[in-house]
């Protein structure tokens, strides 16, 4: 009898062992969730915390979590904590973004086009290629300019000119420069309207520019009312843009 529990107790410690192994192993998925979380808080240069946010959370694991605050200098952070693999791409992410903005210069022209055939066009407009193209695809024979003014501001950050004779229309743009192993390339918000102390109060043209550095393009036509125009002659201003990199 006592052979018998003694085989038994035997048996049993056997198959204990591998649970109690199991529960102390490093490695198992239980462990690996009870990690202690890894906490930093990054202070970044040249972009806003809360325009990168919504890219980070990407790489956030459901534990963790990801948030925004600013120093005593109004410097912008970003707080994170999680599992330290997570960290890693998060921090390797912010690195590769927040990089010194480019500087650009935009030239803009705002052309005023007309389907009659007795005015004359600007000796300044005659042999551009754009003017050329437009002439092709639309009725207007004749084209004056208005003004022409030079945009220099740094990407991500919006900038806004006036234009026209009397500074009676805004231009703003807004925009991205974009580099991948193919090509630069200038990606733009631009918003065209009548101009009352501030930003474009009526729209004319409104649109997202895609263009490589140093093309000029036509951004928009907006047809002039007849109260803007004299009567049975159609007009239209043509906003005209063309965008390079400064190089520092």
């Amino acid at each position: 009898m006592n052979r018998i529990l003694g085989v038994a107790l035997i048996v049993g410690m056997a198959l204990l062992r591998p649970a109690a192994a199991q529960a102390q192993n490093p490695g198992s998925p239980k462990s690996e969730a009870a990690d202690t979380l890894q906490k930093e808080i990054i202070k970044l240069k040249y972009i806003d915390a809360a325009d990168v946010l919504v890219l980070l959370q990407s790489y956030r694991s459901p534990e963790g979590s990801l948030g925004t605050a600013l120093d005593s200098n109004k410097n912008s952070l970003i707080v994170i904590s999680d599992h330290p693999k997570n960290v890693r791409k998060i921090l390797a992410l912010i690195k590769e973004i927040d990089v010194k903005p480019v500087e650009l210069l935009f030239t803009v022209q705002l052309v005023l086009g007309s389907a009659s055939g007795e005015e004359k066009t600007d000796e300044a407009l005659k042999n551009d290629p754009v003017i050329q193209e437009i002439k092709e695809l639309l009725k207007y024979k004749s084209f004056s300019l208005l003004d022409a003014n030079l945009v220099r501001t740094m990407e991500r950050q919006t900038a806004q000119v006036t234009l026209g004779k009397n500074g009676e229309y805004a231009l703003t743009l807004k925009p991205k420069y974009v580099k991948d192993e193919k090509e630069e390339t200038i990606q733009t918000e631009i918003q065209f309207g009548y101009h009352f102390s501030g930003p474009p109060k009526t729209s004319l043209i409104q649109s997202t520019l895609v263009m490589k550095p140093g093309e000029k393009t036509v951004v928009g036509v907006s047809k002039l009312q007849p109260s803007q125009s004299p009567p049975n002659l159609d007009r239209g201003l043509i906003l005209i843009i063309s965008g390079k990199i400064l190089k520092s």
